[in-house]
């Protein structure tokens, strides 16, 4: 979003990880919020903050790294900032998949497109990431495709997956 930050972007009036720890809060023990700048106005939405291990802004990878780092469960479930209406039912389908293949990552699916970054995945991964990160590697579809990830169909869940890139996004919303 061309130098602002993203999550803190307005979308009916709130600000877009308002939407996003709304509905992910309830589905999940732990709530953490993976923020590496305005660290003050994350703070206030009262969850605990994560910044990156990996210097440089490395993407969603880094904060699934920092996550799993931090993690005091078993398993970590991640959700980007600008999908505002995720699932109610994320972690539930996700987990249910995860267990039922005795996988060590869940993705989500939603018709012919993946959804990395809305992940289930073990803490046990935590050193694979870090070898992946310290590779140079960054793509998330492809560490998770090598993890061996499996797909949970969210396809009846319609614009549960939307999300916003642009400022364009969230003013034609």
């Amino acid at each position: 979003m061309g130098g602002v930050d993203k999550g803190l972007q307005l979308y009916a009036g709130k600000p877009l990880v308002w939407h996003v720890a709304n509905r992910l809060a309830p589905q999940v023990d732990n709530l953490l919020i993976n923020a590496n700048r305005s660290k003050t106005e994350y703070a206030a939405f009262g969850y605990p903050l994560l910044a990156d291990h990996i210097p440089g802004f490395a993407g969603p990878l880094a904060g699934l790294h920092a996550a799993l780092s931090a993690a005091s469960t078993p398993l970590v479930l991640t959700a980007p900032c600008d999908s505002p209406r995720l699932p109610l039912d994320l972690a539930s389908r996700m987990h249910g998949a995860l267990q039922r293949a005795n996988a060590n990552m869940a993705i989500a699916r939603a018709g012919e497109r993946l959804h990395p970054v809305f992940c289930l995945c073990r803490r046990t991964l935590h050193g694979e990431l870090e070898a992946y990160l310290a590779s140079g590697s960054r793509k998330v579809a492809a560490w998770c495709a090598e993890m061996g990830a499996i797909e949970v169909d969210f396809s009846d869940q319609g614009p549960a997956f939307g999300n916003f890139n642009t400022l364009d996004d969230l003013a034609n919303s």
